[in-house]
């Protein structure tokens, strides 16, 4: 059996761990949280390297990647300084392969009304094949980059803007500590409603679970969820607040969705190349699986 595992700054008690099949090969996959403690992360990345098939980096991306573009976020690359002879991912393979596909499924699922609309991206940088998904289908774009991220309350509307942002920016923001960067530990557990008014103007909220909840309204009645790594409690604040339905990029695995980077790992594992995937191999084998985003009713 292939083993992966995912290590991630967020919290342990989002842990979970189950087996599925991938393509004939039995593969146990398993999320280990470490509760935003970075040495400790880097302890455990350091301990698994060799031991498993395949690593996956949550709780933080190493790289931001735009495209062909990559720019290393350094202080998360110091997680997996120690790892060696494992094969590490972050999931910005899938990012940019399964989640151009999120428009086209919102409109196979929920009907013909989504092919345009309005949609508030958290962090289009962070997920640049969504982001593009979007884009190209017509969608009014508003990516939350500068404030999700950055705590500047100014919108981005267009990819050129994304673009220019990425360019001036992404430079000095990857050289910030982690904790500037993206909630950990017990952190992913607080709401602390800001942005209201863009949440209210989007008919579609898309970007990563912790961004999206950190922040939402108590009200998002009607309201779609593009996301993925949500757990059945996450799930249950989507509904107390109204939402319509959530599409999860990843599917769901025993009652919750994983991360991109556990499931990029896993794929890494049943490939058996002891390597990182490229994106024309990644979508070969999903293809292979026949793996989509999944529309939940809520």
């Amino acid at each position: 059996m292939k083993r992966a595992v995912s290590v991630s700054l967020g919290s342990s008690e989002r842990d979970k761990a189950v087996e599925i099949t991938l393509l004939g090969e039995q593969v146990s996959i398993e999320r280990q949280g470490t509760d935003g403690d970075i040495e400790k992360a880097i302890a455990r990345f350091t301990e698994l390297d060799g031991q498993v098939d395949a690593l996956g980096v949550g709780g933080i991306d190493l790289w931001v990647q735009m495209g062909e573009k990559r720019y290393p976020i350094h202080d998360a690359q110091r997680l997996v300084k120690n790892v060696h002879k494992t094969p590490v991912v972050d999931g910005s393979g899938l990012k940019n392969t399964l989640e151009r596909q999120v428009v086209k499924a919102l409109i196979n699922e929920l009907g013909p009304q989504y092919a345009s609309g309005k949609v508030l991206i958290t962090v289009g940088v962070d997920r640049y094949g969504m982001t593009l998904a979007f884009a190209e289908q017509g969608y009014e774009l508003a990516m939350g980059d500068m404030f999700f991220a950055l705590g500047i309350p100014i919108a981005l509307h267009k990819l050129s803007q994304l673009h220019l942002m990425a360019k001036l920016l992404i430079p000095i923001a990857t050289r910030l500590p982690l904790k500037y960067l993206y909630p950990t530990g017990e952190k992913q557990d607080e709401i602390i409603p800001k942005f209201t008014n863009w949440y209210e103007w989007a008919d579609v909220i898309a970007g990563d679970c912790h961004y999206i909840r950190r922040h939402m309204p108590v009200n998002l009645a009607g309201k779609v969820i593009v996301t993925n790594t949500t757990t059945l409690k996450d799930m249950e604040l989507f509904r107390q607040r109204g939402v319509k339905a959530v599409l999860t990029t990843t599917p769901q695995l025993d009652g919750r969705s994983f991360g991109t980077n556990m499931m990029e790992a896993a794929l890494t594992a049943v490939a058996a190349k002891n390597r990182p995937l490229s994106h024309a191999e990644l979508d070969e084998m999903l293809a292979q699986l026949d793996m989509k985003p999944t529309i939940h009713m809520l």
